[in-house]
């Protein structure tokens, strides 16, 4: 695999989008803790933040794959 050279451009990269990818998700963790005390929330809002979380989850699986962390391939 391309990306298996420490220290290689592809690994390097590869670190690069995943350290990027898991810190929009603590961002939105955080946006997430925000919008859900709200209580003027409203449905629309709370899909749209469903949606990204879901999106940041799937993101942090794949991560966790690619690290070894033995994450079974479909728990998708």
């Amino acid at each position: 695999m391309f990306t298996d050279d420490d220290g290689g451009f592809l690994s390097r990269y590869a670190d690069e989008v995943e350290a990027l990818q898991l810190g929009m998700g603590l961002g939105l963790l955080e946006h997430a803790r925000v919008l859900i005390d709200d209580p003027a929330a409203d449905a629309r809002q709370l899909r749209f933040l469903s949606v990204q979380l879901s999106a940041a989850l799937r993101d942090a699986v794949r991560v966790a794959q690619a690290r070894g962390a033995g994450v079974p391939a479909g728990a998708e």
